[in-house]
């Protein structure tokens, strides 16, 4: 009888380890993601493509400041370098700039049924969204404007 029930708790206890070790395997795959990040080194100012990249699983740890798919990376530049098998930062990639300085840029001013264009030299660079400083070159006279996706810069009140 003694020999039955040391066996009996033997047998309870290797189901629970072997319970216990696959709910902790399960929970742990659970917690894993697929994350893109560089195959190679992107030197900042370098326009991401998806032969850059690859998926790797990583271990959330509740991070939501990296991007967790290519196309969020796919067509961005990068503001710093991004070394190979690191997750990116969202901060780490800018969209590509729509307007660089020294180009000359379309200044549209729109109010109602009102439109003047003008043509000015961009001051700063900027992406679409972004607020510049352009200058007028009839008038010398420096504008901020939000530049459109068309790469003219909008004032006014559209």
């Amino acid at each position: 009888m003694n020999a039955l029930s040391f066996g009996s708790r033997l047998l309870h206890v290797a189901v629970f380890v072997a319970a216990t070790l696959f709910a902790g395997a399960h929970s742990a795959q659970a917690d894993h993601v697929q994350l893109p990040v560089p195959r190679v080194t992107i030197y900042p100012g370098q326009v991401i493509d998806g032969g850059m990249l690859v998926d790797r699983a990583f271990r959330l740890n509740g991070a939501k400041s990296v991007t967790m798919s290519k196309d969020d990376l796919i067509g961005k530049v990068a503001r710093q370098t991004l070394l190979p098998g690191r997750p990116v930062n969202n901060d780490a990639v800018r969209a590509p700039h729509t307007i660089t300085q020294g180009q000359a840029a379309t200044v549209v001013f729109q109010s109602g049924a009102l439109t003047i264009t003008a043509t000015a030299v961009a001051l700063q660079n900027g992406g679409t969204g972004d607020v510049v400083s352009v200058r007028n070159v009839d008038s010398g006279r420096i504008i901020k404007g939000t530049v459109g996706a068309d790469g003219a810069v909008h004032v006014g009140d559209e």
